[in-house]
């Protein structure tokens, strides 16, 4: 079975002298679960394993007794309690805090992880309780080079299908793999991850702006805009903060335009970024042939690839990622770390501005310019993370 990144981590991490709560957080089925049980597996620690899915369990004494269980097997030495979905317990935070607090002041040797597909919840709880005693991992989408080693795809399979992994065994047929992302992943983040965790006056609007956005991933709208082809879209600020939710679910994002003045980025029109190129093949309804061979859908593929590589990647790595356009000279992608600048163009086949990137370096003359599938940095080598994106 192919062994993700994120199962070393956190096989090192357990290795380690009790110290933090682990929490695996990222979008549904990526392989949370699979990574946190390989690790269990490899390292044949005590372990027990639970899930707060089940509803009618679910509640802070329920966790308070699987809890306690996991304490009876660490009274021979260390052991793990693993509970997944934790953001589906109500007020869950503050009774991990709690418990995870008297195991330190009795020195309890018991380890924990959490998992969750939540990240508004989980963001919710971990800035209300536990500052200070835990650390994150991040299961992202599976990246091309993950997808080509376990699956076996081509560079176009990837584009096309994206890095979803329980998608992967349905790809000969596309629209059985379509009802899958829609009924598996669109749908229960949707109505799982955002409504029943925010308040959302409009759901169906909200739909229609992923739908929407995920459409015109790698080109910019307006708010604007937005209003006149959303019905029922209320205002811009609606808007924006329905764009930030599925931001926040890792499905959908608004890249801001770079530049040296913080508060005219936030004001900027956003450019769409999925987090995922198969959320446009499924938000489309396009066929293969179509959006390969077509190329300016290709060319938007190519750059929603190289952006999605590029928020994952930020996660982990702790940089910002933007977009950059002035008087018609254009940057695909900005992104910054500390003073470190970098700006990438994607050559693409899409019909753009030229020249964006000399223009963009007379301006930031510190700045690092790439250029992605051009004769010295090919699509696939940047997608498979062989050369550097700082200096």
């Amino acid at each position: 079975m192919f062994r993700r990144k994120l199962a070393a981590q956190l096989a090192e991490r357990l290795t380690e002298p009790r110290k933090f709560i682990q929490i695996v957080v990222g979008p549904r089925q990526t392989g949370k679960t699979t990574a946190v049980t390989q690790t269990v597996e490899a390292l044949q620690i005590p372990t027990h394993f639970v899930s707060a899915d089940d509803p009618g369990l679910n509640s802070a004494e329920w966790l308070r007794n699987e809890w306690e269980q996991a304490r009876a097997l660490s009274k021979t030495g260390d052991a793990l309690l693993v509970v997944d979905e934790i953001q589906k317990i109500k007020g869950w935070s503050p009774i991990v805090k709690l418990l995870w607090d008297e195991d330190n002041r009795l020195h309890v040797p018991l380890k924990v992880i959490l998992t969750g597909s939540s990240s508004l919840l989980l963001q919710k709880g971990l800035a209300e309780s536990l500052m200070g005693r835990f650390e994150l991992l991040y299961s992202q989408h599976w990246s091309y080079a993950e997808c080509k080693e376990a699956f076996g795809y081509s560079l176009d399979d990837f584009l096309f299908f994206g890095g979803y992994p329980g998608a992967s065994a349905l790809i000969k047929d596309e629209e059985r793999w379509a009802r899958y992302m829609g009924a598996s992943i669109v749908e229960p983040t949707i109505s799982q991850d955002i409504l029943m965790m925010e308040e959302v006056r409009k759901p169906a609007l909200l739909r229609s702006l992923f739908i929407l956005g995920s459409g015109y991933s790698a080109q910019e709208l307006s708010f604007t805009k937005m209003l006149g082809q959303l019905q029922d879209a209320g205002n811009t600020v609606t808007l924006a903060h329905y764009l930030e939710l599925l931001g926040k679910a890792n499905m959908l994002t608004g890249l801001q335009n770079y530049s040296g003045n913080q508060i005219r980025s936030r004001k900027s029109s956003p450019r769409f970024m999925v987090y995922d190129t198969s959320l446009i093949t499924y938000a489309t309804g396009a066929n293969r042939r179509r959006l390969l061979d077509n190329p300016a859908d290709r060319g938007r593929l190519v750059e929603s690839a190289v952006g999605a590589y590029l928020l994952a990647r930020a996660k982990e790595e702790d940089f910002e990622v933007y977009w950059w356009r002035d008087r018609g000279r254009e940057v695909d992608f900005v992104i910054k770390k500390g003073s470190r600048l970098t700006a990438i163009e994607v050559k693409s086949g899409r019909v753009k501005g030229v020249g964006g990137s000399l223009v963009f370096k007379q301006i930031y003359p510190e700045a690092l310019s790439l250029i992605i599938g051009s004769a010295n940095y090919s699509l696939e080598d940047f997608l498979s993370g062989n050369k550097p994106i700082f200096i």
